[in-house]
Formats: C-alpha cells, sequence, structure tokens
C-alpha cells in the first residue's frame, strides 16, 4: 500500500540518544521546574543562536502572551493578517485589539510602508511575523517604532537559525518568539522561547514563565506557568545537534522542487533577497488562482499526498473580531498559497511525483 505523504513530519533523533538522557532524568528523580536538561538545552541554544538572552518556555504560543504581559502593552497592536492564529489569538487574550496591515506580495510578511498609516493614539506596540522564515523588513519597522514609541515583538516560529547579514534575525525588536512544536525545523516536541536583548526584560520574562517566583515564599510580580519538562528538554538536546543535517537536507528537497517547477509560470514561489542564512522551514506555491490551487490539491489528495492551505483563511476574518480591517493582498495570496511536503525524510522519487502530478494538472486544467 502506498504511503500517505504528509506536508511536514517531524525529525525524530536516535532513541538511543533519547533513551540516554531519560535515563539521566531517571536517576536525578528531577523532571522539572528548571532542572539540568532544561538549563544546558537554555543555554546551548543560546550560543548556538547567538542571541543574548533566552528563556525557554512551554510552547510558541504562551512565549507571544508572555512577550505581550511583560512589555506591559496596553490597547492597540498592529499585526499581520497572515500568520498562524495564535499570533492574533495571543492579542485578544491579553485584552489588546488587533490592528490589521496587509502584507507585501513578494515576502508574504507585513507591509512595512503600510503601518504608519494604521498607528493611531491607542497603538502600543507592532506585531509582525517572518512569515516562513522570510525575514520583515526589521530595520524600517525598527525606525517607524522608535519614531512613535511603539514596542516591537517579531513571531519567529518559522525562523528559527535565520540570519541577515549574517546576524540572526532573532536579535531586532524587544523580544522575538520562537515555536519548539514538533512540526518545526528545530523541535523539543513541545515548546518554545522567548528571546530578547535587555536584561532588565529577560528577568521579567524570567519569571513571568514561573508563577512570578522569587525563591519559594516571595513573588516578583505576576506569572504564570510556562515551564518546560525535562523530558520535552532532553529532545530538544538530541535534535540540535543535527540541525546543520537538518538544514541541509531541507535544502536540497527546496532545490530539488525549484528545479523541477522552475519554468511554470502559473505559479510563483516566495523568496526572500534579505536573507544570508534560510532554514528551508516551508515550500510554498501561490497559484493563479484558488480554482487552480484547489484542482492541485484534490489532484495530490488522491495520491495520498497531503499538502496544507497554511495560511487559510486570513486572520482579520477570524469569527471572534469585531469590523477588522480589509486586507486585499493577503486575503487573495490565503485562497491561492499552497504549501508542498517537506521533510528530513522526503526523497527525490516523491518529490519527482509531487512536482509531475503539479504540472499535469495545471496542463489539464
Amino acid at each position: 500500500m502506498e504511503d500517505e505523504l504528509f506536508v511536514t513530519k517531524t525529525f525524530l533523533p536516535d532513541i538511543n540518544e533519547y533513551v540516554s538522557l531519560v535515563e539521566e532524568i531517571w536517576k536525578s528523580e528531577r523532571i522539572t521546574n528548571h532542572g539540568p536538561k532544561c538549563l544546558d538545552l537554555e543555554s546551548k541554544l543560546q550560543k548556538h543562536l547567538d542571541v543574548k538572552h533566552l528563556k525557554l518556555v512551554s510552547n510558541g504560543t504562551i512565549a507571544i502572551q508572555m512577550a505581550i504581559k511583560a512589555l506591559e502593552l496596553q490597547g492597540e497592536i498592529i499585526t499581520t493578517p497572515f500568520s498562524y492564529v495564535a499570533t492574533v489569538s495571543t492579542i485578544v487574550w491579553e485584552g489588546c485589539k488587533p490592528v490589521f496591515v496587509d502584507i507585501d506580495k513578494n515576502d508574504l510578511c507585513i507591509d512595512s510602508n503600510l503601518i504608519e498609516a494604521a498607528i493611531t493614539e491607542d497603538t502600543s506596540a507592532i506585531l509582525a511575523t517572518h512569515v516562513y522564515g522570510n525575514p520583515c523588513n526589521v530595520e524600517k519597522i525598527q525606525a517607524i517604532a522608535d519614531k512613535h514609541g511603539l514596542k516591537v515583538i517579531y513571531d519567529a516560529a518559522h525562523a528559527f537559525g535565520v540570519e541577515i547579514e549574517g546576524k540572526s534575525i532573532l536579535n531586532y525588536g524587544d523580544i522575538s518568539t520562537l515555536s519548539f512544536h514538533a512540526t518545526k525545523v528545530f523541535h523539543s516536541g513541545e515548546g518554545g522561547a522567548v528571546v530578547c536583548n535587555n536584561p532588565e526584560l529577560a528577568h521579567r520574562l524570567s519569571y513571568l514563565r514561573n508563577f512570578g517566583h522569587n525563591g519559594e515564599e516571595n513573588f516578583w510580580g505576576l506569572g504564570i506557568n510556562a515551564k518546560v519538562s525535562e523530558l520535552h528538554a532532553a529532545m530538544g538536546l538530541c535534535v540540535l545537534p543535527q540541525i546543520e543535517k537538518i538544514i541541509a537536507w531541507r535544502r536540497q528537497a527546496v532545490c530539488q522542487y525549484d528545479q523541477l517547477l522552475f519554468e511554470e509560470n502559473q505559479i510563483q514561489r516566495i523568496y526572500s533577497t534579505t536573507v544570508s542564512q534560510h532554514n528551508y522551514s516551508y515550500y510554498p506555491l501561490v497559484f493563479e488562482s484558488e480554482t487552480k490551487l484547489l484542482a492541485v490539491r484534490d489532484a495530490l489528495n488522491a495520491k495520498k499526498i497531503s499538502p496544507r492551505r497554511y495560511f487559510y483563511p486570513t486572520l482579520n476574518k477570524l469569527p471572534y473580531l469585531v469590523s477588522p480591517e480589509p486586507c486585499p493582498i493577503a486575503e487573495s495570496i490565503s485562497r491561492r498559497v499552497l504549501c508542498l511536503p517537506l521533510s528530513t525524510e522526503i526523497t527525490a522519487a516523491q518529490i519527482d511525483n509531487v512536482c509531475s502530478i503539479i504540472l499535469k494538472t495545471l496542463q489539464n486544467d
């Protein structure tokens, strides 16, 4: 029977390496509360990503919640309509109002040229997403934030290891947030991180993730439970040494997709010209129409191949929002974008098959 090919597949390290770390956890009898595996992973990630302060948290969603809370944001937060739902749901969850700005049609990140017009006296921050690992226009966004006294948060869930001009994308803005979900390029099963350059802000994030504790009997302030278990940290410690190989495998797959689809003018491939180091987190295609996308998706599904409409629908269409701004570019792209299967285990033959089905469908449509 033909195996199903999904849009992604979790990279699993050598089970013996993981079991070895789990045995150490068993011997220590310490499963959580910032144990040695958690501290080790935190230190290694900070060094690997070349950032000043990195705090592990339980997932990427709570990382954004903590960022909003740590920066004491209120009122309106300017954000993108083209991201995963957590980017906006956290804004609403924290009692703020999302204000949507449309995206750039080339890199699909928030259009920095439109941000300033959306600023009001109630605006407190900009929360932008590095979509598919493509960096936002960080220099222009920072200039706008400085001019208007705004904070900047980057949802960098897709951007692990991404660099511009040899510098980590995580070093921009007030806080960057990461997701270490099982589907990400680097993962710990579940998990995430908050990254910043300011030591006082890093201290605040530290106690925010641990109920606000200052020792056993005192509290720095309000906090929540965002701790990472030793079992998740152990997974991260097994995956991290393989990250260069993981990215190299994904790069090879992306290059093959590019070569096979290069001459098809009915689809647009998404590239960033500012990246000096990419992580090849996704392979999105933008079709001429939603009709063509649906035809391709159905043809792939018929062969047990499952791409994903990522992201669809746009976030300004969420049912719990009141009169959100129209974002015509994002809404159009959202109807026409499809992410193809991409993982460390995808084979050249599988990529050939995916592309053959796409090209045949477009030719016959």
